[in-house]
């Protein structure tokens, strides 16, 4: 890129001329860029982008985009040179006086007021305060599935269906709750799964989850859709702490390899390709999110709408939500034959497929010689009424419990407790993986928050290890747990 130090510097006047589909400048970070052409590729749709044309979209942008997004997807001679310095305190001067919304005003009240961090006792604790601290956008987009929110409410409900056999009189008052996931050393077998967006929480966003993980440790799943560039993630990660990358395919092969071998040299250990997000599902939650923003801050005084504004709203109307439109260019022709030996081909990384939904695709991932399997339903977030992954890895633990001694199989979406954890390791689970926890928590208190929900995890699963009389992940059998067919009572939260 060329120093700004040798390019033309703009007025705030000369950029607001190009506000229209045909000539769309916009500012970032005090520096101007022509995206005029690439408003037809945007994934979220043009109009997006067209809504700050010829203005600063510095406070929209950040929060869903790495810092390097303009220079991976921008060609060089549309980054058209800084803003001369006029025009930088202007802006900077009119973010400082700009009225805050009464979200922004009820999420500062609400950090003032947050629970000492002692005071955090469990993960539905946590997740109670990071509501109270989120910004709307933020707590839509974390807690957000799709359709009805059955899936996602199911998650949670599938582990109130299997209770314990627990033994007794076992020495147990050395309990090692260790294990290895893909050959490396993990203090409880829990891992970060993929999340994208963490800076939508806060301002140093997943950085928070690596720094936070990294003293247990856990391995943390960074998301191709995470907010940060993955060379900063890892950069900021302790020696020796490993971090594998969910991988979603770009439908674009030589796309697709660059970020592979992109992720390869910066030294991520495994790759989760990601199978059960190929759309956006219907998070309508999300999408009405700005919806709900606009009602709160509409004023009595404001005109009412036309049938102008009306129609154009139906012709404008976007159903992506915050982050769908980042999977829409994303490979919807994924085949065991093809997409597996094509990775394959480019890497020696364990690969792990992720968005496992039913026994025999988990037959299919052995077969295709992966190195594991992530039980997932993308949190309820895509197909309403897919299984939740509990009772997947029942079924694959009663139909066919060969696939255990082919591959690792794991399973993430409704985990709370250490009890949790403990039924799918009996269940045949190598490990399992969270991921709106693990955003709550460094949304609510940054990697303090992390630190301390990796804490609870941990002395909840000792606590019933030790109850059940197992003293190590090796003792967690299925003979430990049973399926019960009586509707036991349900978590009040659910």
């Amino acid at each position: 890129m060329l120093s700004t130090v040798t390019m033309k510097s703009y007025s705030l006047a000369e950029v607001a001329q190009h506000n229209t589909r045909s000539s769309c400048w916009v500012v970032i970070h005090n520096k101007v860029y022509n995206v005029t052409d690439f408003l037809p590729e945007h994934p979220g749709g043009a109009q997006i982008i067209l809504k700050y044309a010829g203005k600063d979209a510095t406070g929209v942008y950040d929060p869903i985009h790495p810092p390097d997004a303009l220079e991976k997807n921008l060609p060089m001679e549309k980054h058209l040179g800084p803003l001369n310095d006029d025009a930088a305190g202007a802006e900077a001067l009119a973010q400082e006086s700009r009225p805050r919304t009464k979200d922004e005003l009820r999420v500062e009240a609400a950090l003032k007021q947050r629970l000492p961090l002692h005071r955090i006792l469990s993960l539905t604790d946590m997740e109670d305060e990071a509501k109270k601290v989120l910004s709307h956008k933020a707590w839509s987009y974390y807690s957000s599935a799709s359709d009805d929110e059955i899936t996602k409410i199911e998650n949670a409900k599938a582990f109130s269906r299997f209770f314990f056999k627990p033994r007794v009189m076992r020495p147990v008052s050395r309990c090692d709750p260790s294990t290895t996931i893909l050959g490396y050393k993990s203090r409880i077998p829990v891992f970060v799964s993929g999340a994208a967006l963490a800076k939508l929480g806060h301002p140093l966003g997943e950085e928070n989850i690596t720094r936070g993980v990294a003293s247990a440790p856990l391995i943390q799943m960074v998301s191709s859709n995470a907010s940060l560039s993955y060379e900063q993630i890892i950069s900021v990660a302790s020696p020796n702490q490993v971090l594998f990358f969910q991988l979603y395919k770009h439908a674009d092969n030589s796309i697709a390899e660059k970020r592979v071998r992109e992720i390869e040299r910066l030294g991520y250990k495994a790759i989760f390709l990601t199978v059960d997000a190929v759309v956006p599902g219907n998070r309508e939650r999300d999408i009405k999110s700005p919806w709900v923003l606009e009602d709160a801050e509409r004023r009595s005084t404001d005109a009412p709408r036309s049938s102008e504004d009306i129609e154009r709203d139906e012709e404008e109307g976007n159903t992506f939500g915050t982050a769908g439109a980042l999977i829409v260019n994303d490979d919807r022709d994924m085949t065991w034959e093809t997409t597996i030996p094509w990775l394959r081909s480019l890497t020696k990384l364990p690969i792990v497929v992720k968005g496992i939904q039913c026994v025999e695709d988990a037959i299919l991932a052995a077969n295709a010689g992966v190195d594991g399997i992530l039980l997932s339903n993308h949190g309820g977030r895509q197909l309403e009424y897919s299984l939740p992954p509990l009772e997947v890895l029942y079924q694959i633990r009663r139909r066919s419990p060969q696939v255990f001694d082919k591959l690792e199989v794991y399973i993430d979406g409704g985990i709370q407790r250490g009890t949790d954890i403990m039924k799918a390791l009996c269940l045949g689970a190598k490990a399992v993986g969270l991921g709106r926890p693990f955003l709550y928590a460094q949304s609510a208190y940054g990697a303090a928050g992390v630190a301390k929900i990796t804490r609870i995890l941990e002395r909840e699963l000792i606590t019933a290890m030790q109850l059940a009389g197992a003293v190590s992940v090796s003792d967690l059998t299925p003979e430990l747990v049973e399926r019960v067919d009586w509707q036991p009572t349900i978590r009040s939260r659910l």
